[in-house]
């Protein structure tokens, strides 16, 4: 029998229920349920940046600059090395989003366990590389002497959170597939207060600077992962989660490698090209780190809105494609489109707005390079914050892309266009015109280049979906 069929007692078939939290993405109005879906996720995202910028402001103001910038200086290798696994956590949500689609509950389940299960093994030996490898990464990286230590110790502390990390971000990926992005925002803004306090506590009043943040933000994560598996070992149907059926089904872990794998090599090298990005930035000093430190944390507050749409855009096309109907996709690109955009005028219009108050409290006063460091900051914001709605729409291009489960086509194109571009602009353009804003321009050129190619990708794939649909309705019909 079929697995998103289930029997009544007269032995009638009927669709097995969606989990209660559910929304039906493939029947009705798009606009309303994107907004509805998304907020949640702006709200988890922002509340995980502010939780992120307490270690920074905490760091800053009570350990000084120089342990700013050793925490600052770790923030592109950490997600180099992390960034892949997230990307087949994206894999497991494209998945399981268009088995909700098709209403498999089964298939759902095995997804799930499945994805505890790489995620756990996936952070196990990112946690070996991370305590083995810190230091030398660091130092290939060109980083300062004098935040080399304080990064590196950071580093080995954070990378023993990464397993809870994985193991809550795969599992939070299945239950926003079923259109609950609500769950994970409260499970985030209990663990985001746990790390606050703890911040607090270990750096004021222990004086244990960058590994007083670093243990607080572990302690988080792996609160963060027992709340999801406590509650979804709760729940009843698809979203069940249960340690004694623990196993990989090889058939959906194939799956969602099909899809992950390229999504995380994007991720990775997407990452090694930001790598490069701080590594020029490192060459202009500790006090130009710290501040474009600052000055990046507060355009992630901007950047992780504007990705919920990224996740919107994914999940609804997912279930869209599972439920058959390709006719829906470019209504909802379109919807996406819209609301990123009025979300980078909200908080991008703040952060623009206020980019040099917000800067200032990163850094303490009397620090003797308090200037400076605003000075570096409130410069990027000024060129990479003024035009992030570009990336917001490449992504919900990408989004959209990786829910019709294209990947391969879409990843070389990013890579291309954004990565590759980025690596040539730093040994060409770079070379001549050395400064930060020089390097800051790349970022808004190789978002418009890749954006281009990838609306191209999403309406030829769409209208050959909507074809092939087509087709299959009319042989139905003359069959039937």
């Amino acid at each position: 029998m079929n697995a998103d069929i289930a029997v009544k007692k007269n032995g009638t078939p009927k669709q097995a229920r969606s989990p209660k939290k559910s929304t039906d993405m493939t029947e009705g109005p798009l606009l309303g349920k994107i907004v509805r879906f998304s907020i949640p996720l702006i709200l988890t995202g922002i509340l995980s940046l502010l939780y992120n910028a307490a270690d920074l402001i905490v760091v800053g103001n009570f350990a000084g600059s120089n342990a700013l910038g050793a925490v600052s200086s770790t923030g592109s290798l950490n997600t180099l090395m992390i960034n892949f696994f997230f990307g087949i956590s994206t894999g497991a949500a494209v998945i399981a989003s268009q088995h909700f689609g098709a209403k498999e509950d089964d298939k759902i389940r095995s997804v799930l366990h499945t994805s505890v299960l790489v995620g756990f093994f996936s952070g196990i030996f990112l946690l070996v590389m991370g305590l083995l490898f810190s230091k030398t990464f660091l130092i290939w990286m060109g980083t300062d002497p004098e935040v080399l230590e304080g990064a590196a110790l950071y580093m080995k502390i954070i990378f023993l959170g990464v397993p809870g990390n994985l193991v809550y971000n795969y599992c939070a990926s299945v239950l926003r597939a079923s259109g609950d992005t609500k769950r994970p925002l409260i499970f985030l803004s209990i663990a985001g207060l746990v790390n606050v306090g703890m911040n607090l506590v270990l750096v004021i009043g222990f004086h244990l600077g960058v590994a007083g943040v670093a243990i607080a933000t572990i302690t988080s994560q792996y609160l963060s992962a027992i709340m999801i598996l406590f509650y979804l070992s709760r729940q009843k149907g698809a979203l069940r989660f249960s340690f004694r059926d623990l196993r990989f089904d090889w058939k959906q872990f194939k799956r969602i490698l099909g899809v992950g794998i390229p999504c995380g090599i994007q991720g990775s090298l997407f990452a090694i090209s930001n790598v490069m990005i701080q590594s020029s930035i490192n060459s202009f000093g500790a006090v130009a780190v710290a501040g474009n430190g600052a000055g990046a944390n507060i355009e992630g507050f901007v950047y992780t809105s504007m990705n919920a749409l990224y996740q919107a855009s994914m999940t609804f096309t997912g279930q869209n494609v599972g439920a058959r109907k390709p006719e829906r996709i470019l209504r909802v690109l379109g919807a996406c489109v819209l609301v990123v955009f009025l979300v980078w005028c909200v908080v991008g219009g703040v952060s623009i707005i206020f980019r040099e108050p917000l800067v200032t409290l990163y850094v303490s006063e009397n620090d003797a390079n308090f200037h400076e460091v605003v000075r570096y900051g409130a410069d990027r914001i000024s060129i990479v914050g003024a035009t992030y709605f570009l990336c917001g729409i490449m992504e919900v291009f990408v989004g959209c892309l990786r829910g019709m489960g294209k990947t391969i086509v879409p990843t070389i194109v990013s890579l291309l266009g954004a990565c590759a571009f980025r690596v040539v602009w730093i040994f060409t353009i770079f070379q001549y015109y050395r400064t930060l804003e020089c390097l800051y321009l790349s970022y808004p050129i190789s978002w418009i280049l890749t954006s281009a190619v990838q609306f191209t990708l999403c309406y030829f794939i769409q209208r050959n979906m909507k074809k092939q649909a087509r087709k299959e309705r009319e042989l139905l019909h003359v069959a039937g």
